[in-house]
């Protein structure tokens, strides 16, 4: 950043603040609740500057002044550190209360913050699930903490704070700015639909609670990684659609299966985080996945997440089919660019309008392929009223999350992108009818 932008930054500040000071207390040394609500003072401020930003996150210029502010005080390391803990403890609650799971916090800090306020973020969650007894731990809270290596690493016979910037070799003023920045981007995320139990709330589901045949899963795995492995996009599309068909079949007995159960395995959510660029065209690719495997979608493109309603199964095989799709989307876009001499091929809206194209035209292979499949199946008729059943009971459970959802367009501004995108999905040789490769 230039000189003559800082000082237009701090200028701007000062305007936004004023003689703002967030510690106010005089002579005696504030309380480590008073310190606490000064942290949440700071980081609330942060927010809303922060707001107002592209990318919205908390004010790096406001988490400065007030890591200043502290340092001028005088006040002792553990009072500090006591108070900036309080004030993690509090804001992440409130972040858990309004839907948010390990996996989505850890995932919008990534991007929005850097390596040390995500790495806070993580310790923080690690401590607020520690009351919590194993058995009252929702499944999915267990994995997305392990997938993010939540776990209390500190001793409790000293201030976690202090030990925490320690870690990361901070001094007080850095850490101090870091926990600001952190906390202000917790109370930016907008509340969302609770999807899986709180700590401590979860209790054992009725009924066998269906996932993905690990040997089935594996032979999936095993074809998605061929075809993100080939340079041929013929082959990688039929491998792809290899992987659908297989993983169709495993869908549809087990449906069966559950149809003739008394408890059926009720439809579950899950979140899938996208990068950019092309957030909604890559969400295009996760629905026409979802459909094509029974499921629902809506996506959140301001903060890059698709969430998906279905049984937790068919969520599973969605998450794993649509990440190698991704990964083959992108690759035939890029090389689509680099076969044509045309700058216009590289350009944002020509990409744009390609993986729209690829995305509608997969999904339409996909609906074929999952169609075919339960045409050929000795049960067919008796598959019929069962999809249906199983998609009003997928619809009702949408529909309670999300009743306010509405269908919305994407425009496509290249029909030079569009055209290659569809011929790009359509090189592949997809028939669901080959046997499948053992």
């Amino acid at each position: 950043m230039g000189k003559p932008n800082r000082k237009h930054r701090a200028a701007k500040l000062r305007a936004q603040l004023g003689d703002v000071r967030f510690l106010t207390s005089e002579g005696e040394q504030p309380t480590t609740q008073e310190v606490g609500n000064a942290v949440l003072a700071a980081a609330m401020a942060a927010a809303r500057v922060g707001a107002g930003s592209k990318t919205a996150r908390g004010d790096s210029g406001i988490a400065g002044r007030f890591a200043e502010e502290v340092a001028e005080s005088g006040l002792s390391d553990h009072v500090v550190g006591s108070g900036a803990h309080l004030a993690g403890r509090h804001v992440i609650r409130r972040v858990f209360q309004h839907g948010w799971l390990p996996g989505d916090v850890h995932e919008a800090a990534v991007r929005r913050v850097d390596e040390f306020a995500a790495g806070f973020l993580v310790d923080v969650m690690a401590d607020h699930v520690r009351p919590f007894a194993a058995e009252t731990m929702d499944e999915t809270w267990v994995e997305q903490l392990d997938a993010i290596e939540a776990r209390v690493w500190w001793s409790d016979s000293e201030p976690f704070f202090g030990q925490w910037a320690a870690k990361h070799m901070l001094t007080s003023r850095e850490a101090i700015a870091t926990v600001v920045e952190a906390l202000a981007l917790l109370l930016l995320l907008p509340e969302l639909e609770l999807i899986r139990p709180l700590p401590g709330s979860a209790r054992p589901r009725a009924g066998a609670h269906h996932h993905v045949d690990e040997k089935v899963l594996g032979r999936v795995r095993g074809l998605l990684a061929k075809a993100e492995s080939t340079s041929f996009p013929e082959e990688a599309e039929t491998l792809s659609a290899k992987a659908q068909e297989l993983m169709t079949k495993y869908a549809l007995d087990r449906v069966l299966v559950d149809a003739d159960t008394a408890v059926p395995d009720l439809p579950g959510a899950r979140r899938i985080w996208l990068d950019t660029p092309y957030v909604d065209a890559k969400a295009l690719l996760v629905d026409v996945v979802a459909k094509a495997n029974r499921s629902r979608a809506i996506g959140a493109s301001e903060w890059g997440f698709v969430t998906i309603v279905g049984d937790d199964a068919d969520l599973e095989a969605i998450e794993l089919l649509t990440t190698s799709l991704l990964v083959q989307a992108t690759r035939a876009m890029i090389a689509s660019g680099q076969d044509t001499p045309d700058d216009g091929a590289r350009s944002r809206t020509f990409r744009k309008s390609f993986l729209v194209a690829y995305a509608t035209r997969i999904g339409e292979r996909l609906a074929a392929a999952t169609a075919a499949t339960i045409a050929e199946s000795p049960d067919s008729e008796r598959l019929l009223p069962v999809l249906a059943s199983h998609q009003i009971a997928v619809d009702a459970a949408f529909d309670a999350l999300f009743p306010q959802a509405r269908n919305r367009g994407i425009t496509i501004r290249s029909a030079e992108g569009w055209d290659a995108g569809r011929a790009a999905a359509d090189r592949a040789q997809l028939d669901a009818r080959r046997p499948i490769g053992r």
